[in-house]
C-alpha cells in the first residue's frame, strides 16, 4: 500500500490490511487510506506505546475523522508468563503459539473488533511484523489461503521492517538491519514457523472455542471474502 508516510503496508486479504504504527501516517496518508476505504483501525500494541514520537509526522486529529481507532492489545508485556518466554517484546513466530494460548480472550476482542469493522480494516502494531503478523496470518487461515501465501504474508512484513532499519536505524539494540543473505534463509525458517503456528491452532475453532460468536466469525469472513464455508 502507498499511503503516504506508511511504513510496511501490506494487503492481507479481502478488505484487511497491516501496517505499522499508525503515527507514521501524514494526513495525505490518511486522506489516501480513507479514499481506500478504511473505517476501522484495530491498534494492536499496549496503550503505553500508542503515542506520538517527536520524528513522527505532526498530524492534527482531523486527519482520522471518520475513521475508528479501537485498541484491543495482544498481550500484557509485565506479565511474567509472557515475557519468560516472548521476552520483553513478541519478535519471533515460535513465540506466537504461547502468546495467543495465553491470552485467548484478547484474540477474540482483536478478532471481533476487525469483524466489527466498517469499510475496510487495517491492523497494526509498533514495526508491523510480529503482533500484525500473527494476526494477519490467523487472518489469512480463517480467509483459505495456502502455506505459501501465509508464509509470504508473514516475509513481507520482515522485510518491510527491515528495510526501515536501514534507512533510519533501527529502534533499540534488539533490532539490526540484517543483509539479504542473512535475512533470506531466516525468513524461510519463519516462514514454515508462521504456518505451523496456524495449523496447529486452527484459528476458527480456537476463537469459537473461547468465545467468538458465530455471527462475529462470519462478519469477519464476510471482510476477508473467506474462501473457505463458514
Amino acid at each position: 500500500m502507498d499511503w503516504d508516510g506508511a511504513v510496511n503496508a501490506w494487503h492481507v486479504a479481502g478488505r484487511v490490511y497491516r501496517i505499522g504504527r499508525r503515527e507514521w501516517l501524514t494526513a495525505e496518508g490518511w486522506r489516501q487510506a480513507y479514499d481506500d476505504g478504511v473505517r476501522t483501525v484495530v491498534d494492536l500494541r499496549n496503550s503505553r506505546e500508542a503515542r506520538r514520537r517527536d520524528t513522527d509526522p505532526a498530524v492534527a486529529e482531523s486527519a482520522w475523522s471518520g475513521v475508528r481507532i479501537i485498541s484491543a492489545p495482544t498481550g500484557e508485556p509485565d506479565d511474567s508468563r509472557f515475557t519468560a518466554v516472548c521476552g520483553p517484546y513478541l519478535n519471533d513466530p515460535a513465540h506466537y503459539l504461547h502468546n495467543v494460548l495465553l491470552y485467548p480472550k484478547k484474540f477474540v476482542d482483536v478478532f471481533r473488533a476487525v469483524g466489527a469493522g466498517t469499510g475496510a480494516v487495517v491492523i497494526h502494531c509498533a514495526a508491523g511484523r510480529d503482533r500484525s503478523g500473527m494476526v494477519a496470518a490467523m487472518l489469512q487461515d480463517l480467509a483459505g489461503d495456502s502455506d505459501q501465501l501465509i508464509a509470504d504474508g508473514y516475509a513481507k512484513g520482515a522485510r518491510g521492517i527491515n528495510e526501515r532499519h536501514r534507512t533510519h536505524g533501527p529502534p533499540h539494540a534488539r533490532e539490526r538491519y540484517l543483509d539479504d543473505a542473512e535475512l533470506t534463509p531466516l525468513l524461510e525458517q519463519r516462514g514454515r514457523t508462521v504456518v505451523e503456528f496456524v495449523r496447529e491452532l486452527d484459528t476458527r475453532a480456537f476463537l469459537l472455542r473461547n468465545g467468538l460468536s458465530a455471527a462475529d466469525l462470519a462478519a469477519v469472513l464476510s471482510l476477508l471474502g473467506s474462501r473457505v464455508a463458514p
